[in-house]
């Protein structure tokens, strides 16, 4: 059977949505769905389905799947709307601007019995893929630290793109909904959510609104701890670094490296009787599956997931996790305290509220 597809939204994101749908036999495209109706058509015209300038019109039209391609602020809207219409929703990241918006959306598609995919694509590379076998096979043990520190470097030329792009209003934030959301979901993916955070959030140089540099402390259930640090300010690569009692994973970039620990932290640490002693690292190769970490993997697995029954690969469920921590940090940040999760979500729609000056 072909699934019926419609899209929301014409805007960069909507592009890579398009490519990887373009490149599937069993889907076809009924058609985009934009405010920007020339953007709208021009892109209909390049992949030959109807253009729409109201989404309730392309939503009337029995779809099977619906991609939500749209600015932040509309995703909870917009997914609740094609859920309640009929249609399995795969959303781009983030699910949403706040926490209770996203709750509303996962309640939405257990309610009308579909599914809700977010477009996480990092989570499909070879690299994370790996290091999430590692740690569902016990290799690391009980998690000791987690690092993440991820460079997202922009130029201010950026943020002049589009009058929504680093707003409260418009975006409901700054690089940890926009750029960041994937680093947060790797964060959450491989380590789980932490239980508190204390986080800094700042503008530092980049014509916009809200946060351009973002760090956290983390602290986890079983006294791990981790720390979080982006900006679009520092070009570099991603580093993710995974400490367990067992043993040690690094991810560098498209690299991954994985240590044993000989015996593990636990034992060694009663039992060692020298006063600079450790435990011996033994390295271990790593074998990478096939995969490209890209939007052809999220709508591969999505469309079987649909055909299958089964959750896709990142539920929507999931998903809120890297938002919760998002809300957190800059709760955190306002409030000058630390903030355990869940996440008040009162009190981060009050400060969202004041940071939109409404």
């Amino acid at each position: 059977m072909t699934l019926r597809y419609g899209l929301i939204g014409a805007g960069v994101a909507a592009d890579m949505h398009l490519d990887a749908i373009a490149l599937r036999d069993d889907v076809e495209l009924v058609g985009i769905a934009s405010l920007n109706r020339d953007a709208a058509e021009a892109r209909a015209r390049e992949h030959g389905c109807r253009a729409f300038g109201a989404s309730d019109e392309l939503l009337a039209e029995g779809l099977d799947v619906v991609v939500v391609a749209t600015p932040h602020s509309s995703h909870a809207e917009l997914t609740i709307a094609a859920l309640e219409g009929g249609a399995h929703v795969l959303c781009e990241k983030p699910l949403a601007v706040e926490a209770r918006e996203a709750d509303a959306m996962v309640a939405s598609a257990e309610q009308a019995g579909k599914l809700l995919g977010v477009a996480f694509q990092q989570r499909f590379r070879p690299v994370i893929a790996a290091a999430r076998r590692l740690l569902d096979d016990g290799r690391l043990g009980s998690l000791v630290r987690v690092s993440l520190v991820d460079p997202l470097y922009r130029p201010n030329v950026y943020y002049r793109t589009a009058d929504w792009r680093g707003t409260w209003r418009g975006e409901g934030g700054g690089v940890l909904l926009n750029q960041a959301s994937h680093t947060l979901d790797l964060l959450c993916h491989l380590a789980g959510p932490p239980e508190i955070v204390c986080g800094i959030a700042q503008r530092r140089a980049q014509p916009m609104e809200a946060e351009d540099t973002a760090t956290a402390l983390l602290l986890y259930a079983g006294a791990a701890v981790g720390t979080f640090a982006t900006s679009t300010l520092e070009p570099g690569v991603q580093r993710i670094e995974l400490v367990g009692d067992r043993g040690r994973i690094e991810i560098v970039g498209d690299s991954i490296a994985f240590e044993r620990f000989e015996p593990p932290i636990s034992e060694h640490l009663v039992t060692a009787t020298h006063m600079f002693a450790a435990p011996a690292g033994v390295a271990e190769a790593v074998e990478l599956s096939p995969g490209r970490g890209d939007h052809r993997d999220v709508h591969a697995d999505f469309v079987a997931a649909v055909r299958e029954g089964r959750e896709p690969r990142v539920p929507a469920r999931e998903a809120l996790w890297s938002l919760e921590v998002a809300n957190a940090i800059v709760l955190s940040t306002h409030e000058g305290r630390a903030v355990p999760l869940p996440v008040d979500r009162d009190a981060y729609a009050a400060l969202l509220a004041k940071l939109r000056g409404q």
